[in-house]
Protein backbone atom coordinates (compact mmCIF):
# COMPACT_ATOMS: atom_id res chain seq x y z
CA UNK A 1 0.00 0.00 0.00
CA UNK A 2 3.17 2.18 0.75
CA UNK A 3 4.34 1.99 -3.15
CA UNK A 4 0.77 2.74 -4.08
CA UNK A 5 0.56 5.91 -1.88
CA UNK A 6 4.25 6.83 -3.21
CA UNK A 7 3.43 6.67 -6.74
CA UNK A 8 0.45 8.58 -6.73
CA UNK A 9 2.10 11.63 -4.78
CA UNK A 10 5.85 11.57 -5.65
CA UNK A 11 4.47 13.15 -9.49
CA UNK A 12 2.88 15.88 -8.23
CA UNK A 13 5.20 17.47 -6.04
CA UNK A 14 8.07 19.98 -6.34
CA UNK A 15 10.32 17.61 -3.47
CA UNK A 16 9.83 13.64 -4.16
CA UNK A 17 12.68 13.03 -1.85
CA UNK A 18 11.13 14.47 1.02
CA UNK A 19 7.74 12.36 0.31
CA UNK A 20 7.86 9.77 3.55
CA UNK A 21 4.40 7.08 4.16
CA UNK A 22 4.67 5.57 7.78
CA UNK A 23 2.35 2.91 8.71
CA UNK A 24 1.17 2.16 11.97
CA UNK A 25 -1.28 -1.05 12.40
CA UNK A 26 -3.27 -1.92 15.30
CA UNK A 27 -5.92 -4.75 15.62
CA UNK A 28 -8.49 -3.33 13.82
CA UNK A 29 -7.08 -1.31 11.77
CA UNK A 30 -3.90 0.86 9.48
CA UNK A 31 -3.13 3.85 9.75
CA UNK A 32 -0.78 5.47 7.02
CA UNK A 33 0.55 8.57 8.00
CA UNK A 34 2.18 10.66 4.69
CA UNK A 35 4.33 13.61 5.03
CA UNK A 36 5.67 15.83 2.64
CA UNK A 37 7.79 19.17 2.32
CA UNK A 38 6.07 21.88 3.76
CA UNK A 39 5.97 23.56 0.40
CA UNK A 40 4.42 20.79 -1.09
CA UNK A 41 1.38 20.53 1.62
CA UNK A 42 -1.00 22.37 -0.91
CA UNK A 43 -0.64 20.64 -3.79
CA UNK A 44 -1.07 17.38 -1.76
CA UNK A 45 -4.45 18.63 -0.18
CA UNK A 46 -5.56 20.87 -3.38
CA UNK A 47 -8.13 22.98 -3.65
CA UNK A 48 -10.77 22.06 -1.35
CA UNK A 49 -9.51 18.80 -0.25
CA UNK A 50 -10.11 17.88 -3.62
CA UNK A 51 -7.02 16.01 -4.37
CA UNK A 52 -6.56 14.70 -0.67
CA UNK A 53 -10.04 13.11 -1.07
CA UNK A 54 -8.88 11.46 -4.80
CA UNK A 55 -5.84 9.96 -3.58
CA UNK A 56 -7.80 8.44 0.05
CA UNK A 57 -10.39 7.26 -2.70
CA UNK A 58 -7.99 5.44 -4.55
CA UNK A 59 -5.70 3.94 -1.56
CA UNK A 60 -9.15 2.94 0.25
CA UNK A 61 -10.40 1.08 -2.96
CA UNK A 62 -7.01 -1.00 -3.37
CA UNK A 63 -7.42 -1.72 0.56
CA UNK A 64 -10.39 -2.82 0.41
CA UNK A 65 -9.22 -5.56 -1.92
CA UNK A 66 -6.28 -6.88 -0.13
CA UNK A 67 -6.80 -6.14 3.48
CA UNK A 68 -9.06 -7.25 6.44
CA UNK A 69 -8.87 -4.19 8.07
CA UNK A 70 -9.69 -0.61 7.71
CA UNK A 71 -7.50 1.76 6.31
CA UNK A 72 -6.71 5.09 7.04
CA UNK A 73 -4.38 8.08 5.38
CA UNK A 74 -3.33 11.11 7.31
CA UNK A 75 -1.68 13.59 5.71
CA UNK A 76 1.15 15.18 8.16
CA UNK A 77 1.22 18.72 7.91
Amino acid sequence: MEKLILSIVKPIVDFPDQVKVDAKEEERRITYHLSVHEQDIGKVIGKNGRVAKSIRTVVYAAAGLKQQKKVYLEIDE
